[in-house]
């Protein structure tokens, strides 16, 4: 499992914990609601990588930083993420954006990272259709909408009680762990599983949702294609004015 990093606030105010209490159940402004831009594979589908960015919430800087994942050992590519915040109300996420993907022109390169991404399987935040505890999809097959091979597939979330070693992380109202499942038709199988404590990388962490499943642009007729699919999990950790948004990617095929 693939955690990112949660910036991290120089003060915490002290009602802090009733404001993220309450922005569980309503709309928060104030809070860091991060989007993804999914940059794509490497052309042996050994690498993916994804952009997370934003405008922090309590300060107003924009930020951007670029996760490259190594999917065979399931750990960061060393030297990343890449993170950029520019500590100027002036500057815009364009700026930001702009600096952080020049700082990592050079691993993705390296790295060729230059296959789009195809996306499986889609929650978008505006749907309430979807609870993001479980998602289901078919590989797509060619050639008309909706046409897809009779293997069905799900994505499986459950959340659990755990505990953080971060000193305003709440015991009574967080942290939550995570364990994710894959079914097929071959059975169930487990992807990942927190432990006892919550990874530092990830704060004080209260929810997270199943936010796409994607894997490498498909060549149909390539008899060497590898899925490399990955599952993205939206995290919501506890930030400076309320509850925030991030990502996690977490490989399905190994």
């Amino acid at each position: 499992m693939i955690p990112n990093v949660v910036p991290a606030a120089s003060a915490r105010l002290a009602a802090s914990l009733i404001v993220a209490l309450a922005a569980l159940v309503l709309p928060a402004a104030a809070a860091d609601r991060a989007l993804i831009n999914m940059l794509g594979y490497s052309v042996d589908g050994s690498h993916f990588a994804f952009e997370e960015y934003g405008i922090q919430d309590g300060s107003g800087f924009p930020f951007s930083s670029v996760f490259i994942v190594d999917l065979v050992d399931d750990s960061w590519v060393s030297g990343t993420p890449i993170e950029v915040r520019i500590d100027d109300e002036s500057a815009t996420l364009a700026d930001a954006r702009a600096q952080a993907m020049d700082e990592a022109k050079s691993k993705l390169d390296a790295l060729k990272i230059e296959v789009p991404v195809q996306v499986l399987a889609l929650i978008g935040d505006g749907d309430m259709n979807a609870s993001g505890m479980r998602v289901h999809w078919s590989t797509p097959a060619c050639c008309g909408p909706q046409f897809t091979q009779a293997d069905a597939q799900s994505l499986i979330l459950q959340t659990k009680g755990i505990t953080s070693n971060e000193s305003y992380c709440e015991p009574d109202f967080g942290p939550v762990g995570y364990v994710l499942s894959f079914q097929d038709q071959n059975g169930v199988r487990e992807l990942h599983a927190d432990g006892d404590v919550l990874p530092g990388t990830r704060g004080c962490t209260l929810d997270y949702r199943i936010y796409a499943v994607v894997q490498p642009f498909e060549n149909y007729w390539a008899e060497d294609f590898t899925s490399r699919r990955v599952a993205i999990i939206a995290s919501y950790p506890f930030g400076f004015e309320g509850v925030d948004r991030r990502f996690l990617a977490v490989p399905i095929d190994r």
